[in-house]
């Protein structure tokens, strides 16, 4: 098992992102949500380890309680080099983003099994997965129906740590 801490976003961009995933299948390219992620909420990942245990949440609640969580733009649309074709749309970078990220890093640090250093500060790509493991065709088509991409205001609302095999999310911190 794996665990993924999330920024969750409030209805409205949810429902954004949904609709996204929606015009992707429409036009044949397989979601996220069409993938067996039926329960998968849309977020941007902060953090990935094989185990994020109990103590590490509470520490994380509190340093993430003293913070200002600032709204996410999704903007850009992507792809990164991957195991598997993936489809993003991209969170701006700004130093309130950065700032969390960092403290969540360092409040994670020594206390997680098996980090996933895609997501250390400096190697992270903040985004929102639209779809993965599509075929290079359907990465194509999926660009085509999607640009240019309306930017989506994207307020977190909740701060959880996924459970990456069953898509149940435990709330660290409500917004």
């Amino acid at each position: 098992m794996a665990h993924a801490l999330g920024l969750f976003f409030d209805d409205s961009a949810e429902d954004a992102v949904r609709a996204l995933w929606k015009r992707l299948e429409a036009a044949g390219v397989p979601s996220l949500a069409s993938r067996g992620h039926r329960r998968h909420r849309p977020h941007v990942t902060l953090a990935v380890a094989g185990r994020i245990p109990e103590g590490a949440r509470h520490d994380l609640r509190a340093e993430l309680s003293l913070l200002s969580v600032p709204d996410l733009w999704l903007y850009t649309l992507g792809t990164f080099p991957s195991d598997e074709s993936v489809l993003l749309l991209g969170a701006v970078v700004d130093t309130e983003l950065i700032a969390v990220h960092s403290a969540v890093h360092d409040v994670l640090a020594g206390k997680v099994s098996a980090p996933s250093a895609y997501y250390f500060p400096g190697a992270w790509i903040p985004h929102c997965t639209l779809a993965i493991g599509i075929t290079g065709a359907e990465l194509a088509k999926g660009f085509t129906e999607l640009c240019p991409p309306e930017p989506i205001r994207a307020p977190v609302s909740e701060i959880g740590v996924i459970d990456t095999r069953t898509g149940d999310v435990e709330t660290v911190l409500a917004l």
